[in-house]
């Protein structure tokens, strides 16, 4: 008799493979039968009409800080992800000296927009090497699976100190010792290096990360490790400017080691078909024996400007500023005081001073849309925030103002950055679709005052599955395979992704019809009442993690299965 047996629902296995009904049989934390005739099992869970799938994971996330406090790395345990690695774009908390801490916490909290006081609170710094941060994980519960990247800020600084928080140029003893406290990570289990090469990422005090003008040299020197380990992939979230450059050192890199360089690959209004002649790049690379990855996200990247946000269009006005430091609730009250609403849309401020992101956000209604609830992320051109205010006759600061008022002052508007240059997902779907790419960039834990894009794997299935009327959707097989065993096979967790005898037993039970995702909302749950945006969904019946249910019906059961993923976990030998 087995432990469990999901009998009755419809198998999407994660090969690519359609769908099929079959019976899946779990004894201890692997898999060892799916199909008719499984046998019993002690716990059987009736999955009839319901969809079976590997769990989700998450390769792109930023819970380097939240992992060690919270045992469930919510959103997106609630998002049926039962494996996230963390440590992205080049910040993280290890290894750190003593008395780097701060330095490490103010660069997370400028680049990923996750409170400070939060981190100062939460941490515990029980380590200072990365092998010893791994440890500290590592003995902590949890109800997922987690893997680490090394980051390349932390590695800079407490190798150079001052001169590597100031981007100054490396030696070669530098990079020497940079080089080898990484080998050391990936020997005890780190699943790769991660930098930033972008001006976008600063630290709190407008510090660029360390890194971000590496040279060639140490970019190489630091790479090559990964080769001599023999596992590992090496992250990257770069301008790629100049492009030709950029490229050129990546694909040196990983055809010198065999391992894979992964890049944002996002679309931009300055440059709207350069992802093109990216995927052309990688289509080019791979001929040759490259391996250099567009990492592509699943939906636009984009801000929630709300009145609880880090930003919105009013917080340049000068009566929104004065009243900007009260209480939240007492905020909120004022806000919808018709008065205080009257006052400050009477004294604008000059919008043309502002430029780029700014001038976007105070005054770029054209890509401004409500949000909603269930939120739309593909919204028509005629739903932004300036076409509602052409029909209606009405100032568009107005519009914005009274939509933000929207249940008690915590309604949404949708500011999509990245990845909407055209006003539809088709573009979009290409970048997914492409034999190449890799799904990442959920930011899962980070960017906790502007932005939630955790339940991305969920609007996999809501919106590229079952409800896109925009254009062409995906089938459910692409989808599930590109999110499970693609994202597990590229970090070399061989082990998951896949429904198949030997396999580890992550499994999620999923009501497809009932599937929704909930509007973002505002909580003060983080350390030190630290705020962050949620979102919840409804739909997941049952979410397994290593044979064992971590989640019934969107509650957490107290199973507490999860383990620190180290280094490369190889496929079972049948």
């Amino acid at each position: 008799m087995h432990d469990l047996v999901i009998r009755g629902g419809t198998v999407v296995d994660g090969t690519g493979q359609a769908p099929r009904r079959a019976d899946v049989a779990i004894d201890g934390d692997r898999i060892v039968a799916v199909g008719d005739d499984v046998g019993s099992g002690r716990r059987e869970i009736d999955a009839r009409g319901q969809i079976v799938a590997p769990g989700w994971v998450d390769i792109h996330t930023h819970y380097d800080g939240q992992v060690t406090w919270d045992t469930h790395l919510t959103p997106s345990g609630w998002n049926g992800v039962t494996t996230v690695v963390m440590g992205n774009c080049g910040v993280g908390f290890a290894p750190v000296r003593p008395g780097q801490q701060e330095f490490l916490i103010q660069l997370m909290e400028g680049v990923e927009d996750i409170p400070g006081t939060a981190l100062a609170e939460g941490i515990t710094w029980d380590w200072e090497t990365f092998p010893e941060y791994l440890d500290a994980v590592d003995k902590m519960s949890r109800a997922i699976d987690v893997g680490a990247q090394v980051p390349h800020g932390a590695v800079r600084a407490y190798v150079m100190g001052e001169r590597g928080a100031k981007n100054e140029e490396s030696s070669a003893d530098d990079i020497e010792s940079m080089a080898q406290i990484v080998k050391e990570a990936l020997q005890a289990g780190a699943l790769g290096f991660s930098t930033s090469r972008t001006v976008l990422h600063r630290a709190k005090d407008g510090e660029l990360v360390p890194g971000t003008s590496a040279s060639e040299d140490e970019l190489l020197g630091i790479g090559r490790v990964l080769g001599e380990v023999g596992h590992g992939v090496f992250q990257v979230a770069s301008d790629l400017l100049p492009e030709e450059n950029e490229l050129a050192w990546m694909k040196k890199l990983s055809r010198e080691t065999g391992q894979p360089v992964s890049f944002a690959c996002l679309q931009n209004s300055i440059v709207p078909d350069q992802w093109k002649r990216l995927l052309k790049a990688c289509e080019e690379d791979a001929e040759q024996g490259g391996r250099i990855t567009p990492q592509v996200a699943q939906r636009p990247a984009g801000l929630l400007l709300g009145f609880e946000s880090t930003v919105h269009p009013f917080v340049f006005f000068t009566g929104y500023q004065a009243i900007a430091g009260l209480p939240i609730a007492e905020r909120l009250e004022r806000l919808a005081d018709p008065a205080v609403r009257a006052s400050i849309l009477a004294d604008p401020p000059d919008f043309s001073s502002y430029s780029g992101v700014v001038a976007l956000v105070a005054n770029g209604f054209d890509m401004h849309f409500p949000l909603g609830d269930p939120p739309d992320y593909e919204p028509p051109a005629e739903k932004s925030i300036a076409s509602i205010a052409k029909r209606e006759g009405r100032d568009p600061h107005e519009v914005a103002y009274d939509i933000m008022l929207e249940r008690g002052g915590k309604g949404l508007i949708y500011l999509p950055m990245l990845g909407y240059t055209r006003g539809s997902l088709d573009e979009m779907r290409e970048m997914m679709v492409h034999p190449l790419s890799v799904f990442g960039l959920s930011d899962g834990g980070a960017h906790c005052g502007v932005i939630c894009d955790a339940s991305v794997p969920t609007f996999l299935l809501t919106h590229w599955v079952r409800d896109r009327t925009r254009g062409e959707r995906i089938p459910i097989e692409e989808v599930v395979a590109k999110q499970t065993q693609r994202t597990a096979s590229f970090f070399g967790m061989d082990d998951r992704g896949v429904l198949a005898p030997g396999m580890k037993a992550d499994v999620n039970v999923i009501d497809l019809d009932g599937l929704r995702i909930h509007s973002p909302e505002m909580v003060y749950d983080l350390p030190a009442q630290g705020r962050r945006l949620i979102q919840k969904v409804d739909g997941y019946r049952y979410t397994i993690c290593s044979g064992q249910v971590i989640y019934e019906d969107g509650k957490p059961t107290g199973a507490l299965p999860g383990k620190l993923v180290r280094g490369h976990q190889p496929a079972p030998t049948l």
